[in-house]
């Protein structure tokens, strides 16, 4: 299958699924930093969960 290739797949004539190319993370150009300035990381970024948090991430009930 090339790229911008279709398959439309049909049942008695009615198209009931396309087939497209998978696209990977490698088809789609982006740059390094590109959204330098958009969020900020906290200063306590990698600081423990509370324990709330940590308990629903475990699947514990509150």
């Amino acid at each position: 299958m090339e790229l911008g290739e279709e398959i439309v797949i049909s049942n008695r004539g009615i198209p009931i699924a396309k087939l497209v190319p998978f696209r990977t993370s490698l088809d789609r150009r982006s740059s390094l930093g590109q959204d330098r300035g958009m969020f900020t990381v906290p200063d306590d970024f990698n600081a423990p969960l509370p324990e709330d948090i940590l308990v629903a991430f475990e699947g514990g009930a509150e």
